[in-house]
């Protein structure tokens, strides 16, 4: 009995053990920034390619109508009297029709302008995926700046804790008023302010981070050395006409534009004679009185031949050619606007990143600066000329220059990511295939 006894109780002991050690432990998964950008290529390209598929296939489609188009059907019927059509072709047991386009000047220009959409889409294409890896990328950057903030936060949280305790112990001993209490306590506040503000801003991004790449959003870690260096940005370098040549945004307007022109001039030559082969064949029944009205009957019967048209006279069509003239003109006009677009867009971003690093290099100089006045105190504190509160004092401003020096960083970061975008540079600067 007491053997049962001890039995019973180590498995009630060993249980829950086993259970916990079987239950896999959620471990942050560190992911480097080109594996991120793999991901959610991969993760996106479905939803990317979808335009472009649909514009060959309306290519295919235009194409198509050269190759002979097939119907076989049947006109089962019984004829009282003489044998009257059935929707417009004789009763029969069998029948086989076959037309496709032969001469036709319109029908070319639509070909090509199906295919110039065909490959204004593939630009189009292009662009969506730049887009993809520059969010990608920024969302990355951003993760990785708020993970840098917090582990500071964390240091200065610490920091502010123990001069309210020191703070309260200097009260209690009569040495500090209770207004060196409030402004301890301001310090720790406004620390855990940014401290939620952090953690706040890390679970949205890694959230979307997650929605990019397809992974769970509570198991990515960012890693600080996977991010490239960014290169140095020349201000005399002529980035702008670089991002007009690169654009495509700039490529899809133009191919559009072209592809207008090519429609206009179709409607145009939708007024031109034009060739088609068309070809019947039916098999007939001897119950439709066919040999009662003609002299000689056969049940297999075939038509082959071509149909001429000569169009002379279609106000509508002139119409509608003049209205496809316009939408050419609007998508040239389009087309400069485009590049005049990117080419202003790319400019602004390149005197941007000028002003930025001169922003970037101000805070560097003020927290170098503030550091530099937390090492003279410390010396002075050692030496008894200085409180503890002008430690203090120097830290939390330390501390101010510390995170307006990191914002300054990702601002930076943030406008060069956009200009190595414009340039068409952003996956060879990830080492990512085009």
């Amino acid at each position: 009995m007491k053997l049962t006894v001890r039995w019973i109780l180590l498995c009630f002991f060993l249980l829950p053990m086993g259970l916990f050690l079987s239950v896999p432990q959620l471990v942050a998964e560190s992911l480097p920034l080109k594996r991120a950008v793999e991901l959610a290529l991969t993760h996106g390209a479905a939803g990317n390619e979808a335009d472009q598929q649909r514009a060959f296939a309306s290519y295919q489609e235009a194409r198509n109508q050269y190759v002979p188009q097939m119907i076989l059907g049947s006109g089962l019927g019984k004829s009282w009297g003489f044998p009257l059509s059935l929707e417009g072709s004789a009763p029969s047991i069998v029948n086989l029709n076959a037309q496709s386009a032969l001469y036709n000047p319109a029908l070319r220009e639509f070909v090509r302008a199906a295919k110039t959409d065909w490959q204004a889409s593939i630009f189009q294409t292009k662009d969506q995926r730049e887009q993809l890896i520059q969010d990608t990328v920024l969302t990355y950057a951003e993760l990785n700046h708020w993970e840098q903030t917090l582990s500071h936060l964390e240091q200065e949280q610490a920091e502010a804790s123990k001069m309210e305790e020191t703070v309260d112990q200097r009260i209690a001993a009569g040495v500090d008023s209770n207004a060196m209490k409030n402004q301890a306590r301001l310090v720790v506040a406004r620390v855990h302010m940014r401290a939620t503000e952090a953690h706040g801003a890390i679970d949205v991004l890694r959230n979307r981070l997650g929605q990019l790449t397809g992974l769970t959003a509570e198991n990515i870690e960012t890693v600080t050395d996977s991010i490239p260096a960014l290169p140095e940005v020349k201000q005399q370098e002529d980035l702008a006409a670089k991002a007009v040549q690169a654009s495509p945004i700039v490529l899809q307007a133009e191919n559009h534009a072209l592809a207008e022109s090519f429609r206009a001039k179709g409607e145009h030559r939708s007024l031109w004679p034009s060739i088609d082969f068309a070809a019947q064949y039916a098999l007939l029944a001897q119950y439709n009185n066919y040999a009662d009205f003609y002299k000689s009957f056969q049940r297999h019967n075939a038509t082959l031949g071509v149909a001429i048209r000569f169009p002379f006279l279609s106000f509508s069509q002139r119409a509608r050619a003049q209205a496809a003239d316009s939408l050419a003109t609007h998508a040239r006009a389009d087309a400069v606007t485009a590049k005049d677009h990117i080419s202003d867009q790319t400019l602004r971003m390149q005197r941007s990143v000028q002003q930025l690093a001169a922003a970037q290099d101000v805070a560097s100089l003020e927290y170098q600066i503030a550091q530099s006045n937390v090492e003279a105190l410390q010396v002075r504190i050692d030496a008894g000329t200085a409180t503890l509160h002008d430690m203090d004092d120097a830290r939390n401003q330390s501390n101010e220059h510390y995170h307006a020096l990191q914002s300054a960083n990702f601002e930076l970061e943030r406008a060069r990511i956009g200009l190595l975008r414009a340039t068409g540079e952003l996956e060879g600067w990830l080492g990512i295939p085009k």
